[in-house]
C-alpha cells in the first residue's frame, strides 16, 4: 500500500529559550506586546509536515509518497530525501519562491512560539492528487489553503480514504470550511488545543465529529490520546520518552504511526500505541528527522513500553 502525503516541506530554524515564556509575557499587556527572547542555542533542520510524516512512515517500513511545492533553495533537502530513499516524484519546484521557512522558539516547559513563511506552499494547488498512481490512502496535512481544499476534494472524488490533519493550518478555515473537510474525510486528527478550536468553529462535539468519520483522533501530550469512533472512545496511553529533548515534530511522528496502522488494517488499540511510541521516540531527539531505529528495535521498545508483542515486526 502507498500513502500519498499532501502537505508542507520546510526548513526549520529551531531556537531554545533557557527560561519560561510566562515569566516574560504580561497577561494584561498582550495588546501591546514587545518581547525579545535571548536564544543562545539555534540549529537549522529539515521539516514541514509532509516531510516529517514521510520520513517517519518510511522508517516504520511504510511506503510514503509525499506531494508538496518547494522553492528554488530546496537542493539540500532534496539530497536528504534521496539519502533516505524518499520519493521526490511529486515534489514540485516553484522557481520564484523560497521553500517554506519555520522559525520556532521553545522554552523550558516545551511551549513554542513559531513564525512561519509559507513561500512555495502557497502554490500547493498546482499539485493534483490525480497525478499520483496506485495510491491506497492519503493525508491532507498543513499546506497552502487552496491546496488543502483541493486535495481533500480530489481524495474524496477518487474514492481514496484520507486523514484530515489541519494542524497549525486550522485558523485559515471557517466553520463551513471545516465542516466540509470533515464530511469529506475518512479520519480526522488534531491535538487537544486544535480540538477545542475545531469544536468552536464547527459547533460539533467530539462524538458528533466521530459520527461523520471512521475515527476522530485527539492527542493529549503526556496524557496520551483519545480515539473517538462511532460507538466508543479508545483511550491510548502515552509512551514515556527516555528523556525530553525537543517536542517539535512529535505530532507528525504520531500521524505516521496512524498511517502505518491504517495501511496494515490494525485495530485502534495497536495503531494508537504505535503512534504514541513514535511521538515518544521523536521527542528524545533534537529536530524532526534526526531519530533512527530499525523494525526490530521498534518492536522491542513497543513490548517494553506496553507489555505486549507487536505482530508483523
Amino acid at each position: 500500500m502507498t500513502a500519498l502525503i499532501c502537505g508542507s516541506y520546510a526548513f526549520d530554524t529551531i531556537m531554545v529559550f533557557q527560561d519560561q515564556f510566562k515569566n516574560h509575557i504580561l497577561p494584561d499587556k498582550t495588546h501591546m506586546i514587545n518581547v525579545s527572547f535571548l536564544v543562545p542555542n539555534m540549529r537549522r533542520e529539515f521539516g514541514g509536515c509532509a516531510g516529517n510524516i514521510a520520513f517517519n512512515l518510511k522508517m516504520l517500513g511504510g511506503k510514503a509518497l509525499p506531494m508538496a511545492t518547494v522553492g528554488s533553495d530546496f537542493g539540500p533537502y532534496a539530497n536528504w530525501m534521496d539519502h533516505h530513499g524518499i520519493s521526490r516524484k511529486h515534489i514540485k519546484i516553484i522557481d520564484e519562491a523560497y521553500t517554506g521557512q519555520a522559525f520556532i522558539t521553545t522554552d523550558k516547559d516545551d511551549n513554542q512560539i513559531t513564525a512561519f513563511h509559507p513561500g512555495a506552499m502557497s502554490f500547493s494547488h498546482q499539485n493534483s492528487v490525480t497525478d499520483a498512481k496506485n495510491v491506497t490512502i492519503g493525508i491532507v496535512s498543513p499546506d497552502g489553503r487552496d491546496g488543502m481544499i483541493q486535495h481533500a476534494h480530489e481524495f474524496q472524488k477518487a474514492g481514496i480514504p484520507f486523514i484530515f490533519d489541519p494542524g497549525q493550518g486550522l485558523p485559515m478555515f471557517n466553520g463551513d470550511d471545516l465542516r466540509a473537510f470533515i464530511e469529506q474525510a475518512t479520519w480526522v486528527t488534531v491535538n487537544d488545543y486544535e480540538a477545542e478550536m475545531l469544536q468552536q468553529r464547527t459547533g460539533w462535539a467530539p462524538h458528533e465529529i466521530a459520527e461523520k468519520v471512521q475515527a476522530f483522533i485527539v492527542t493529549l501530550g503526556s496524557k496520551g490520546s483519545h480515539i473517538y469512533t462511532k460507538n466508543h472512545r479508545v483511550e491510548i496511553p502515552a509512551a514515556s520518552p527516555k528523556e525530553l529533548i525537543d517536542p517539535t515534530g512529535c505530532g507528525d511522528a504520531y500521524r505516521a504511526g496512524l498511517l502505518y496502522g491504517l495501511m496494515h488494517e490494525l485495530d485502534w488499540e495497536t495503531t494508537g500505541r504505535i503512534a504514541s511510541l513514535m511521538g515518544a521516540i521523536k521527542i528524545e531527539n533534537p529536530g524532526t528527522q534526526n531519530h533512527h531505529f530499525d523494525r526490530h528495535q521498534f518492536a522491542k521498545r513497543y513490548k517494553e513500553t506496553f507489555g505486549m508483542t507487536l505482530a508483523g515486526f
